[in-house]
């Protein structure tokens, strides 16, 4: 079976190897087959850390040991368990993780060095991935110095204006972009953010579904569906600590902020584990705008952002895990600090409970008032 299907299963090769694998998805349930329990452990970190990739980074170096038949087949398990947990979180939380690790698997693809990449690990280049998804005469790449790849690319504009949300946003305006010959142009790192979004459209696509095997399927996997319906209500409604004290954020949290403050663009991963962070701890929407009003976080895609991860009940997208912030190269365990708790919401509120009872809160330094667009401090953030 071919590994780049198990790498990237949404594509349409990959449905095709899946119909016409002599597997029965039936029978592998029954038989409790390996992609039964790699399809929960998909769902299980996509609802905890963002993310569908093995826990032991079996996409890495290492592919060559990795069982790529039970990892294709996992993807449409994984989709039969989100369609039985039947909830608008868990099929949001599910095809956001898979469209984020299929970007870094194609940013790393990218990224790699033919001459030098593993014979082990197939990998796509950025052509094989418009033609996916219909874009291969939609996306021109502006030509680049000799010996130098391509940084930025012409997008059609009906193309552009399907990918792209206007909700990121001022800068993804038509009015706001180069626009020539009916193309926008847009850099590498926007193509594909743009791409992010198409992947988590076909993920979504038919979730949930209705099974037709007679609740055959259903009972077989009831125990693993119970099990992550409790973490879906564990992880959903995390009570937020309801005090900001930046002082006290966890070193990532706070390497994130200087990082803004200092003019730099954060990635949509740091962008999402940055807004999950704050929205985690019971800031509103107004209130984070208002505490990254002088960094290059945009104003309207901040409101957008953490409008969609909170609800009255805290945050339903905690952050990443300090173990996947590792990976992604945000977390560094600075002092040490996973001893004291594996994630950043969990770091915040050890931090809290420690310090003196006595604490002033950021939004009552800062005279932040229910309407940041009322009350926006000078300066921003942040002492």
């Amino acid at each position: 079976m071919d590994a780049l299907h198990a790498k990237y299963p949404f594509f349409e090769g990959a449905r095709d190897a899946v119909a016409g694998a002599s597997a029965s998805l039936p029978a592998l349930v029954a038989d409790d087959a390996p992609a039964v329990e790699r399809a929960r452990e998909r769902v299980e970190r996509a609802l905890r850390e963002g993310t569908v990739e093995p826990a032991a980074g079996a996409f890495g170096r290492d592919a060559v040991d990795h069982d790529a038949r039970a990892e294709l087949l996992s993807y449409p398990i994984a989709r039969i368990l989100v369609s039985l947990l039947d909830a608008a979180p868990a099929i949001d939380k599910y095809a956001a993780a898979e469209a984020a690790t299929a970007r870094e698997r194609i940013e790393a693809d990218l990224a790699s060095d033919d001459a030098l990449a593993s014979t082990a690990t197939p990998t796509v280049d950025l052509q094989t991935v418009l033609a996916e998804f219909d874009l291969e005469t939609a996306v021109v790449a502006e030509p680049a110095r000799r010996g130098r790849e391509p940084t930025d690319y012409w997008v059609d504009v009906g193309a552009y204006l399907r990918l792209a949300d206007p909700a990121w946003g001022d800068a993804w305006r038509l009015v706001n972009r180069p626009l020539a010959d009916g193309a926008v142009r847009v850099d590498r790192e926007e193509l594909l953010r743009a791409l992010e979004t198409a992947i988590e459209r076909r993920v979504r696509d038919g979730l949930p579904f209705e099974l037709s095997d007679d609740g055959v399927i259903r009972s077989e996997l009831a125990a693993r569906v119970d099990e992550l319906r409790r973490l879906l209500r564990e992880r959903s409604y995390a009570a937020p600590v309801d005090v900001v004290v930046p002082a006290l954020f966890p070193p990532c949290m706070q390497n994130l902020i200087e990082k803004a403050e200092r003019d730099v663009h954060l990635s949509a991963t740091e962008s999402f584990a940055l807004m999950a962070f704050l929205v985690g701890i019971g800031m509103s929407p107004d209130e984070v705008v208002a505490f990254c009003a002088a960094t290059s976080l945009d104003a309207e895609g901040i409101r957008y952002q953490t409008a969609y991860l909170a609800d009255d009940r805290g945050t339903q997208y905690p952050p990443p895990t300090c173990e996947t912030l590792a990976k992604l190269g945000i977390c560094h365990n600075e002092d040490d600090h996973m001893r004291v708790a594996p994630d950043p919401l969990g770091y915040y509120e050890a931090a809290v409970e420690a310090a003196d009872d006595d604490l002033t809160d950021w939004r009552d330094a800062a005279g932040v008032t229910e309407s940041a667009e009322d009350a926006v401090p000078d300066g921003g953030h942040i002492e």
